[in-house]
């Protein structure tokens, strides 16, 4: 094959790293297309195409995730990675870890790492590379990135969230839940949620947003009865989607715009989490993003026009 040939075939390979490891999509694309441009000036031929590319775009998106850390500390309220539709690497063999892997609750929990311990646990844990690979791409000698692995693997397995196993029951809890939504369903979204469910919002500053997190059934499922159905009148439609892996949905504007990405976090049969990213700056790559402002008060306006 061409140069270009295997660096296409490796792609949704690198993109998953390079997500998985920042969090950001048009962070990982940039990561990827930097990795092909060092790939393609190299005057070498590596003697495994996929490692030389895996450990470029490794020790990328560590550098990429270092700067990033800086700018997350003054990140104006709670921080989400962007949403993701669809990953574009699939493995047959490891599919339970790369779903897992890709989910908002694991990707926060990544968070709790160090740059290299996260693209050690990544590529070990998720990606099934032997260690020789792991200490090439993160430039580190064997020992070390085991022990790099220990240390994550400890954090991680401190916070693991736990998922439902079935999807087929995900997807009718997630369908009776946007029912329930559009029909502005105080009882029936309340019996779906956790008696200790959280809705927060990320709009890092830039969209209204949730004042703070809201918890418990009752307050979760009011608030969503109270606003969705308004924004159906103002022509708000929302799209049922997987999104990072779990049950979601994409709400647009009456132009089609993309005003927000919803997540959920289901186990034992009820809702846990509710997370719902709003900052248009992580929702380019779904569409192009609606003014939020705008829709926040043309629904102020409808309201108070009903009372």
């Amino acid at each position: 094959m061409s140069k270009v040939e295997e660096f296409e075939e490796l792609r949704p390979l690198l993109f998953s790293i390079a997500y998985r490891i920042l969090g950001s999509v048009s962070e990982a694309e940039d990561a990827v297309q930097e990795t092909w441009l060092r790939y393609d000036a190299s005057a070498t031929e590596p003697t495994s195409t996929r490692a030389f590319l895996s450990a470029a775009v490794t020790r990328l998106s560590i550098d990429v995730l270092r700067s990033a850390r800086v700018r997350r500390e003054a990140y104006v309220g709670p921080w989400f990675p962007e949403p993701l539709l669809n990953d574009p690497y699939q493995d047959p063999a490891r599919s339970a870890e790369l779903a897992d892997s890709v989910s908002m609750a694991a990707l926060l929990l990544l968070e709790r790492l160090s740059p290299l311990e996260r693209a050690v646990f990544l590529l070990r844990e998720v990606f099934g590379f032997g260690f020789e690979e792991v200490a090439a791409a993160v430039g580190r000698s064997e020992a070390a990135c085991r022990q790099l692995l220990v240390r994550a693997r400890r954090h991680m397995e401190a916070g693991r969230p736990r998922f439902e196993a079935d999807r087929q029951e995900q997807q009718e809890l997630a369908t009776r839940f946007f029912d329930a939504l559009r029909e502005g369903d105080v009882v029936g979204l309340r019996d779906l949620l956790a008696a200790d469910v959280s809705m927060v919002g990320d709009g890092g500053g830039k969209t209204p947003q949730l004042a703070r997190a809201v918890m418990g059934a009752d307050n979760v499922a009011r608030l969503l009865a109270a606003v969705f159905p308004w924004l159906a009148r103002i022509d708000v439609t929302f799209e049922p989607h997987e999104v990072n892996g779990q049950p979601g949905a994409v709400f647009r504007d009456r132009d089609g715009k993309v005003l927000q990405a919803l997540t959920l976090d289901l186990l034992d049969g009820q809702i846990q989490a509710i997370r719902l990213v709003l900052n248009p700056d992580k929702l380019g790559h779904l569409g192009p993003a609606a003014d939020a402002w705008a829709v926040h008060h043309e629904l102020r306006r409808v309201r108070r026009g009903a009372e």
